[in-house]
Protein backbone atom coordinates (compact mmCIF):
# COMPACT_ATOMS: atom_id res chain seq x y z
CA UNK A 1 0.00 0.00 0.00
CA UNK A 2 1.22 3.48 -0.81
CA UNK A 3 2.12 5.35 2.37
CA UNK A 4 0.54 8.66 3.25
CA UNK A 5 3.89 10.41 3.02
CA UNK A 6 3.88 9.76 -0.73
CA UNK A 7 0.59 11.61 -1.23
CA UNK A 8 0.93 15.21 -2.42
CA UNK A 9 -1.48 18.11 -1.99
CA UNK A 10 -0.57 20.15 -5.04
CA UNK A 11 -1.98 23.67 -5.51
CA UNK A 12 -4.34 23.64 -8.46
CA UNK A 13 -3.29 25.84 -11.37
CA UNK A 14 -6.23 27.74 -12.82
CA UNK A 15 -5.51 28.03 -16.56
CA UNK A 16 -6.53 30.94 -18.73
CA UNK A 17 -8.25 28.50 -21.09
CA UNK A 18 -9.01 24.82 -21.08
CA UNK A 19 -6.62 24.17 -23.99
CA UNK A 20 -3.74 26.07 -22.36
CA UNK A 21 -0.45 24.28 -21.71
CA UNK A 22 -0.98 24.44 -17.94
CA UNK A 23 -4.56 23.10 -17.97
CA UNK A 24 -3.66 19.42 -17.49
CA UNK A 25 -4.29 19.29 -13.74
CA UNK A 26 -7.55 21.22 -14.00
CA UNK A 27 -8.94 18.95 -16.73
CA UNK A 28 -8.00 15.83 -14.78
CA UNK A 29 -9.40 17.30 -11.55
CA UNK A 30 -12.78 17.74 -13.23
CA UNK A 31 -12.72 14.20 -14.59
CA UNK A 32 -12.01 12.81 -11.12
CA UNK A 33 -14.63 15.11 -9.58
CA UNK A 34 -17.25 13.68 -11.90
CA UNK A 35 -16.23 10.12 -11.04
CA UNK A 36 -16.50 10.86 -7.32
CA UNK A 37 -19.98 12.34 -7.69
CA UNK A 38 -21.06 9.26 -9.65
CA UNK A 39 -19.68 7.02 -6.89
CA UNK A 40 -21.67 8.92 -4.27
CA UNK A 41 -24.97 9.45 -6.08
CA UNK A 42 -25.08 6.59 -8.57
CA UNK A 43 -25.83 8.89 -11.51
CA UNK A 44 -24.15 11.53 -13.68
CA UNK A 45 -26.55 14.43 -13.11
CA UNK A 46 -23.82 16.37 -11.27
CA UNK A 47 -21.33 15.95 -14.11
CA UNK A 48 -19.86 19.05 -15.72
CA UNK A 49 -17.24 19.52 -18.42
CA UNK A 50 -13.93 21.16 -17.61
CA UNK A 51 -14.52 24.20 -19.83
CA UNK A 52 -17.90 24.81 -18.17
CA UNK A 53 -16.49 24.60 -14.64
CA UNK A 54 -13.45 26.78 -15.34
CA UNK A 55 -15.25 30.17 -15.09
CA UNK A 56 -16.27 29.30 -11.52
CA UNK A 57 -12.58 29.14 -10.57
CA UNK A 58 -11.46 32.42 -12.03
CA UNK A 59 -10.29 35.11 -9.57
CA UNK A 60 -13.09 37.13 -8.01
CA UNK A 61 -13.20 40.27 -5.90
CA UNK A 62 -15.97 38.67 -3.84
CA UNK A 63 -14.15 35.57 -2.58
CA UNK A 64 -10.82 33.77 -2.61
CA UNK A 65 -11.07 30.20 -3.90
CA UNK A 66 -8.12 28.04 -2.86
CA UNK A 67 -7.79 24.58 -4.41
CA UNK A 68 -5.46 21.60 -4.35
CA UNK A 69 -5.39 18.29 -6.19
CA UNK A 70 -4.57 15.15 -4.21
CA UNK A 71 -1.84 13.28 -6.09
CA UNK A 72 -0.79 9.68 -5.43
CA UNK A 73 2.00 8.14 -7.49
CA UNK A 74 1.48 10.75 -10.20
CA UNK A 75 -2.30 10.27 -10.42
CA UNK A 76 -4.94 12.73 -9.21
CA UNK A 77 -7.25 10.87 -6.80
CA UNK A 78 -9.21 13.76 -5.29
CA UNK A 79 -9.32 17.43 -4.51
CA UNK A 80 -9.46 19.93 -1.63
CA UNK A 81 -11.08 23.35 -1.73
CA UNK A 82 -11.44 26.27 0.67
CA UNK A 83 -13.54 29.34 -0.16
CA UNK A 84 -12.93 32.57 1.74
CA UNK A 85 -15.70 35.20 1.40
CA UNK A 86 -14.59 38.83 1.22
CA UNK A 87 -17.54 40.38 3.08
CA UNK A 88 -16.30 42.79 5.75
CA UNK A 89 -15.98 41.10 9.13
CA UNK A 90 -16.56 37.62 7.72
CA UNK A 91 -15.59 34.74 10.01
CA UNK A 92 -16.64 31.94 7.66
CA UNK A 93 -14.79 29.56 5.39
CA UNK A 94 -16.46 26.94 3.20
CA UNK A 95 -14.59 23.79 2.25
CA UNK A 96 -14.71 20.42 0.53
CA UNK A 97 -12.62 17.28 0.49
CA UNK A 98 -13.42 14.75 -2.24
CA UNK A 99 -11.58 11.46 -2.65
CA UNK A 100 -12.10 8.44 -4.89
CA UNK A 101 -13.60 5.66 -2.78
CA UNK A 102 -10.71 3.26 -3.42
CA UNK A 103 -8.50 5.59 -1.38
CA UNK A 104 -10.70 5.83 1.71
CA UNK A 105 -9.28 4.54 4.98
CA UNK A 106 -5.69 5.58 4.35
CA UNK A 107 -5.70 8.78 6.40
CA UNK A 108 -5.67 10.98 3.29
CA UNK A 109 -8.92 12.74 4.21
CA UNK A 110 -7.66 13.62 7.68
CA UNK A 111 -4.39 14.93 6.25
CA UNK A 112 -6.39 17.01 3.79
CA UNK A 113 -8.52 18.33 6.63
CA UNK A 114 -5.38 19.53 8.45
CA UNK A 115 -4.70 21.62 5.35
CA UNK A 116 -8.27 22.98 5.47
CA UNK A 117 -7.99 24.12 9.10
CA UNK A 118 -4.51 25.53 8.58
CA UNK A 119 -5.73 27.55 5.59
CA UNK A 120 -8.81 28.81 7.45
CA UNK A 121 -6.70 29.98 10.39
CA UNK A 122 -4.22 31.71 8.08
CA UNK A 123 -7.14 33.73 6.72
CA UNK A 124 -8.50 34.54 10.17
CA UNK A 125 -11.58 32.31 9.83
CA UNK A 126 -13.14 30.56 12.81
CA UNK A 127 -16.43 29.23 11.39
CA UNK A 128 -15.89 26.27 9.05
CA UNK A 129 -18.85 24.87 7.09
CA UNK A 130 -19.21 22.08 4.57
CA UNK A 131 -21.88 20.00 2.81
CA UNK A 132 -21.87 16.31 1.88
CA UNK A 133 -24.34 13.87 0.37
CA UNK A 134 -25.19 10.93 2.62
CA UNK A 135 -26.66 8.06 0.55
CA UNK A 136 -29.34 5.97 2.24
CA UNK A 137 -27.90 3.21 4.43
CA UNK A 138 -28.89 0.90 7.27
CA UNK A 139 -27.88 1.63 10.84
CA UNK A 140 -27.74 4.60 13.21
CA UNK A 141 -29.25 7.92 12.17
CA UNK A 142 -28.36 11.56 12.86
CA UNK A 143 -30.83 14.45 13.06
CA UNK A 144 -30.02 18.18 13.13
CA UNK A 145 -31.19 20.56 15.89
CA UNK A 146 -33.86 21.91 13.52
CA UNK A 147 -35.78 18.65 14.01
CA UNK A 148 -36.27 18.32 10.24
CA UNK A 149 -34.72 15.46 8.30
CA UNK A 150 -32.07 12.90 9.12
CA UNK A 151 -29.08 11.17 7.57
CA UNK A 152 -27.33 7.85 8.19
CA UNK A 153 -24.29 7.92 10.47
CA UNK A 154 -22.15 6.74 7.57
CA UNK A 155 -18.44 6.91 6.77
CA UNK A 156 -18.68 10.57 5.78
CA UNK A 157 -20.73 11.55 8.83
CA UNK A 158 -18.24 9.81 11.12
CA UNK A 159 -15.44 11.78 9.45
CA UNK A 160 -17.16 15.07 10.28
CA UNK A 161 -17.94 14.00 13.85
CA UNK A 162 -14.38 12.79 14.42
CA UNK A 163 -13.08 16.22 13.42
CA UNK A 164 -15.38 18.11 15.78
CA UNK A 165 -18.27 19.03 13.46
CA UNK A 166 -21.96 19.27 14.28
CA UNK A 167 -24.76 18.46 11.88
CA UNK A 168 -26.75 21.71 11.63
CA UNK A 169 -29.16 21.14 8.75
CA UNK A 170 -30.39 18.49 6.32
CA UNK A 171 -31.06 19.42 2.71
CA UNK A 172 -33.32 17.46 0.40
CA UNK A 173 -32.18 16.82 -3.17
CA UNK A 174 -35.28 16.50 -5.36
CA UNK A 175 -35.93 15.83 -9.03
CA UNK A 176 -38.75 16.72 -11.43
CA UNK A 177 -39.40 14.50 -14.44
CA UNK A 178 -39.33 16.70 -17.53
CA UNK A 179 -40.53 13.82 -19.72
CA UNK A 180 -43.85 13.41 -17.91
CA UNK A 181 -47.15 15.31 -17.88
CA UNK A 182 -47.19 19.05 -17.22
CA UNK A 183 -50.94 19.13 -16.54
CA UNK A 184 -50.47 19.75 -12.81
CA UNK A 185 -47.85 22.42 -13.45
CA UNK A 186 -50.28 24.24 -15.73
CA UNK A 187 -53.10 23.93 -13.17
CA UNK A 188 -50.91 25.27 -10.38
CA UNK A 189 -49.70 28.13 -12.55
CA UNK A 190 -53.30 29.14 -13.28
CA UNK A 191 -54.05 29.11 -9.53
CA UNK A 192 -50.95 31.20 -8.82
CA UNK A 193 -51.83 33.75 -11.48
CA UNK A 194 -55.30 34.13 -9.98
CA UNK A 195 -53.82 34.68 -6.51
CA UNK A 196 -51.18 37.16 -7.70
CA UNK A 197 -53.08 39.57 -9.93
CA UNK A 198 -50.93 42.47 -8.68
CA UNK A 199 -47.85 40.82 -10.23
CA UNK A 200 -46.61 39.87 -13.68
CA UNK A 201 -44.11 37.24 -14.79
CA UNK A 202 -40.92 38.45 -16.50
CA UNK A 203 -38.17 36.21 -17.85
CA UNK A 204 -34.69 36.61 -19.26
CA UNK A 205 -31.52 34.73 -20.09
CA UNK A 206 -28.09 35.81 -18.90
CA UNK A 207 -26.57 38.29 -19.43
CA UNK A 208 -29.22 40.10 -17.41
CA UNK A 209 -30.91 42.95 -19.30
CA UNK A 210 -30.12 46.36 -17.85
CA UNK A 211 -33.73 47.00 -16.80
CA UNK A 212 -33.63 44.02 -14.43
CA UNK A 213 -30.09 44.28 -13.03
CA UNK A 214 -30.88 46.36 -9.93
CA UNK A 215 -33.88 44.25 -8.93
CA UNK A 216 -32.08 40.97 -9.56
CA UNK A 217 -29.08 42.17 -7.53
CA UNK A 218 -31.32 43.09 -4.61
CA UNK A 219 -33.00 39.67 -4.65
CA UNK A 220 -29.65 37.86 -4.88
CA UNK A 221 -28.42 39.81 -1.86
CA UNK A 222 -31.48 38.67 0.09
CA UNK A 223 -30.63 35.00 -0.53
CA UNK A 224 -27.98 35.36 2.17
CA UNK A 225 -30.46 36.67 4.75
CA UNK A 226 -33.92 35.31 3.89
CA UNK A 227 -33.32 31.63 3.10
CA UNK A 228 -33.60 29.14 6.04
CA UNK A 229 -30.09 28.61 7.40
CA UNK A 230 -30.54 26.86 10.79
CA UNK A 231 -27.41 27.68 12.85
CA UNK A 232 -25.20 27.99 9.80
CA UNK A 233 -23.50 31.35 9.39
CA UNK A 234 -23.68 33.32 6.16
CA UNK A 235 -22.46 36.85 5.61
CA UNK A 236 -24.93 39.42 4.36
CA UNK A 237 -23.88 39.92 0.76
CA UNK A 238 -23.96 43.11 -1.26
CA UNK A 239 -24.83 42.64 -4.92
CA UNK A 240 -24.58 45.30 -7.62
CA UNK A 241 -24.33 45.45 -11.40
CA UNK A 242 -20.70 44.32 -11.39
CA UNK A 243 -21.45 41.28 -9.25
CA UNK A 244 -24.41 40.34 -11.45
CA UNK A 245 -22.18 40.63 -14.52
CA UNK A 246 -19.58 38.31 -12.97
CA UNK A 247 -22.30 35.86 -11.89
CA UNK A 248 -23.79 35.77 -15.39
CA UNK A 249 -20.40 35.36 -17.06
CA UNK A 250 -19.71 32.21 -15.07
CA UNK A 251 -22.44 30.62 -17.15
CA UNK A 252 -22.34 32.43 -20.48
CA UNK A 253 -18.55 32.37 -20.92
CA UNK A 254 -18.64 28.60 -21.41
CA UNK A 255 -21.93 28.38 -23.28
CA UNK A 256 -24.12 27.33 -20.38
CA UNK A 257 -27.67 28.68 -20.24
CA UNK A 258 -29.30 30.29 -17.21
CA UNK A 259 -32.92 31.44 -17.35
CA UNK A 260 -34.37 33.68 -14.65
CA UNK A 261 -38.12 33.75 -14.10
CA UNK A 262 -39.21 36.62 -11.84
CA UNK A 263 -42.38 38.12 -10.41
CA UNK A 264 -42.66 41.87 -10.84
CA UNK A 265 -45.01 44.00 -8.77
CA UNK A 266 -47.01 45.80 -11.48
CA UNK A 267 -47.65 49.07 -9.64
CA UNK A 268 -44.12 49.64 -8.33
CA UNK A 269 -42.11 47.72 -10.92
CA UNK A 270 -40.23 45.96 -8.08
CA UNK A 271 -38.88 42.46 -8.69
CA UNK A 272 -39.94 40.43 -5.66
CA UNK A 273 -39.51 36.71 -6.45
CA UNK A 274 -37.26 34.71 -8.75
CA UNK A 275 -36.28 31.24 -9.88
CA UNK A 276 -33.20 30.14 -11.82
CA UNK A 277 -32.90 27.19 -14.22
CA UNK A 278 -29.54 26.15 -15.66
CA UNK A 279 -28.29 23.67 -18.23
CA UNK A 280 -24.93 23.08 -19.88
CA UNK A 281 -24.00 23.01 -23.53
CA UNK A 282 -25.14 19.39 -23.70
CA UNK A 283 -28.90 19.88 -23.69
CA UNK A 284 -29.50 16.16 -23.02
CA UNK A 285 -28.01 16.35 -19.51
CA UNK A 286 -29.93 17.13 -16.33
CA UNK A 287 -31.13 20.68 -15.70
CA UNK A 288 -30.53 22.36 -12.35
CA UNK A 289 -32.85 24.66 -10.45
CA UNK A 290 -30.57 26.97 -8.52
CA UNK A 291 -31.68 29.95 -6.41
CA UNK A 292 -35.37 30.50 -5.70
CA UNK A 293 -36.62 33.22 -3.36
CA UNK A 294 -39.71 35.23 -2.54
CA UNK A 295 -38.91 38.45 -0.68
CA UNK A 296 -40.45 38.29 2.79
CA UNK A 297 -42.63 41.35 2.29
CA UNK A 298 -44.27 39.78 -0.78
CA UNK A 299 -45.01 36.32 0.59
CA UNK A 300 -48.55 34.97 0.74
CA UNK A 301 -49.44 35.53 -2.94
CA UNK A 302 -48.28 32.17 -4.39
CA UNK A 303 -45.30 33.86 -6.00
CA UNK A 304 -43.05 30.86 -5.37
CA UNK A 305 -45.47 28.66 -7.29
CA UNK A 306 -45.81 31.34 -9.95
CA UNK A 307 -42.11 31.63 -10.80
CA UNK A 308 -41.36 27.91 -10.48
CA UNK A 309 -44.24 26.79 -12.69
CA UNK A 310 -43.73 29.53 -15.28
CA UNK A 311 -40.06 28.64 -15.43
CA UNK A 312 -40.66 24.91 -15.86
CA UNK A 313 -43.27 25.40 -18.57
CA UNK A 314 -40.98 27.61 -20.64
CA UNK A 315 -38.04 25.26 -20.00
CA UNK A 316 -39.62 22.60 -22.22
CA UNK A 317 -38.74 24.80 -25.18
CA UNK A 318 -35.30 25.75 -23.87
CA UNK A 319 -34.12 22.20 -23.14
CA UNK A 320 -36.62 19.71 -24.63
CA UNK A 321 -34.14 16.82 -24.41
CA UNK A 322 -33.25 17.29 -20.73
CA UNK A 323 -34.80 14.46 -18.70
CA UNK A 324 -35.12 16.05 -15.29
CA UNK A 325 -34.54 19.10 -13.11
CA UNK A 326 -32.50 18.78 -9.91
CA UNK A 327 -32.95 21.09 -6.91
CA UNK A 328 -32.02 21.42 -3.22
CA UNK A 329 -34.04 22.72 -0.26
CA UNK A 330 -33.56 22.80 3.49
CA UNK A 331 -35.80 20.20 5.13
CA UNK A 332 -37.25 22.88 7.41
CA UNK A 333 -38.22 25.03 4.44
CA UNK A 334 -41.71 23.56 4.38
CA UNK A 335 -43.31 26.35 2.29
CA UNK A 336 -40.89 25.74 -0.59
CA UNK A 337 -41.05 21.95 -0.20
CA UNK A 338 -44.85 22.14 -0.32
CA UNK A 339 -44.58 23.93 -3.66
CA UNK A 340 -42.05 21.44 -5.02
CA UNK A 341 -44.08 18.43 -3.92
CA UNK A 342 -47.26 19.83 -5.43
CA UNK A 343 -45.45 20.44 -8.73
CA UNK A 344 -44.11 16.88 -8.75
CA UNK A 345 -40.56 17.07 -7.41
CA UNK A 346 -39.63 13.84 -5.60
CA UNK A 347 -36.74 13.31 -3.14
CA UNK A 348 -33.73 11.41 -4.47
CA UNK A 349 -31.01 12.14 -1.89
CA UNK A 350 -30.14 14.07 1.28
CA UNK A 351 -27.19 16.24 2.23
CA UNK A 352 -25.84 17.17 5.61
CA UNK A 353 -24.71 20.72 6.35
CA UNK A 354 -21.87 20.61 8.89
CA UNK A 355 -20.31 23.33 11.03
CA UNK A 356 -17.38 23.72 13.39
CA UNK A 357 -16.27 26.78 15.34
CA UNK A 358 -12.50 26.93 15.87
CA UNK A 359 -10.95 28.03 19.14
CA UNK A 360 -9.51 31.52 18.96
Amino acid sequence: MTTLTEVEFRPLVIPAAIDAADATDFVEMVRVRNLIYREISGHDDHRISADELLPHYRPSEYETRLSWVIVDDGAIIGRVGVDIPHEEGSKAAFWLIELLRANWGRGIGSAAYELVEKTAREHGRTVLQSWAEHPEAEGARLAPPTGFGEIPEDHIARFFLRHGYKLEQVERNSAFDLTGSFDEVERLLAEARAASSAYRVVQWFAPTPEEYVAGYAWMKSRMSTDAPAAALEFDEETWDAARIAEHDARYTDSGRTIQVTAAQHIESGELCAFNELVIGKDRTEASHQEDTLVLKEHRGHKLGTLVKCAGLLSWREVAPDSARVITYNAEENRPMLDINEAIGFAPIAYEGAWKKVLDD
